[in-house]
C-alpha cells in the first residue's frame, strides 16, 4: 500500500476557503483527508462529497452515538456519500447497529476507544473505573466481535490492539506528532515511524501539517518517515 493510503489529514479548519486552500497546496502528496466537526459544520458534509468526487478517500469523524436506529439511519446515508471511514463511539449496542446498516457498503467503521487527549485523571471525572489502557483493549475486544472495520486508538496501545484485533482490522492513531511537534492539547502522542512500527494502519496528522508554514513539505516529510517504517529497505 502506497504510504499516501496510510496518511490521513485532518482538516481542522474553521471553513470550507480554508480547506480548499489546503488541499490545493497539498496536491498530490495528500490523497486521504479527516473531517470532523468543525468544518461539518461549515459545510463540510458537501465538501466532503466534493472530495470524494476528486478522487480523494475521506474519513468523516463524527463519533456517532445514540439509539440503535438513530445510528443505523445515519451510516446508511453516510454511506450513499461514498465515505472511506466513519466512527463512531465502541458501545457495543451502537457499533452492532452499524455494522448491520454498513453491510456491503464498503464504508470502514471504526470503533473510537479512548480519545487521545483524555487520560486517566479525566476518565475518573467521566465516571469510569477503567484506567485507559485497560479501557481501549476492552472496546477493542467488542469492536473486533460487533464485525467493525476497525479502531481509533492512541498509538501507544496499537501493539496490543493489535493481537486483540488481528491482522485484517485498521487501526487508526491520531495524536501523530513528528519530533520537535508541539502536542497541543494530546496527551498521549507518538512519532509517525513508531506508531507504525507499533501496529497502526493509518495515522491522523492535523496541526503538524495544517499550522506548518509550508504544509506540503510537512506532509512530504511525514510521508518519508513512514515509508522508512513500512519498508526498512527504502532507507
Amino acid at each position: 500500500m502506497d504510504a499516501r493510503e496510510r496518511l490521513i489529514v485532518g482538516l481542522d479548519v474553521p471553513t470550507i476557503g480554508e480547506a480548499e486552500r489546503l488541499v490545493s497546496a497539498l496536491g498530490d502528496e495528500v490523497l486521504f483527508y479527516k473531517i470532523g466537526y468543525q468544518l461539518v459544520f461549515a459545510g463540510g458534509l458537501e465538501f466532503a462529497r466534493d472530495l470524494v468526487q476528486s478522487g480523494k478517500k475521506v474519513f468523516l469523524d463524527m463519533k456517532l452515538l445514540d439509539i440503535d436506529n438513530t445510528v443505523a439511519s445515519g451510516v446508511e446515508n453516510i454511506a450513499r456519500m461514498g465515505m472511506s471511514m466513519l466512527t463512531l463511539h465502541a458501545y457495543p449496542k451502537t457499533m452492532k447497529a452499524a455494522v448491520v446498516a454498513a453491510a456491503g457498503s464498503g464504508l470502514c467503521l471504526l470503533g473510537v476507544t479512548v480519545l487521545t487527549s483524555m487520560d486517566a485523571d479525566d476518565l475518573a471525572d467521566a465516571g469510569y473505573s477503567q484506567d485507559p489502557h485497560s479501557l481501549v483493549l476492552r472496546r477493542a475486544e467488542q469492536a473486533r466481535a460487533a464485525g467493525m472495520g476497525g479502531v481509533v486508538c492512541s498509538a501507544a496501545e496499537a501493539a496490543e490492539v493489535r493481537e486483540i484485533v488481528g491482522p485484517e482490522m485498521a487501526i487508526v492513531t491520531p495524536g501523530i506528532r513528528p519530533d520537535g511537534s508541539d502536542k497541543g492539547d494530546q496527551k498521549r502522542v507518538m512519532t509517525p515511524f513508531d506508531a507504525l512500527k507499533a501496529g497502526a494502519t493509518h495515522l491522523v496528522v492535523g496541526r503538524p501539517v495544517v499550522k506548518a508554514p509550508d504544509p506540503r513539505d510537512a506532509a512530504r516529510a511525514i510521508l518519508s518517515e513512514m515509508v522508512t517504517a513500512l519498508w526498512p529497505a527504502n532507507r
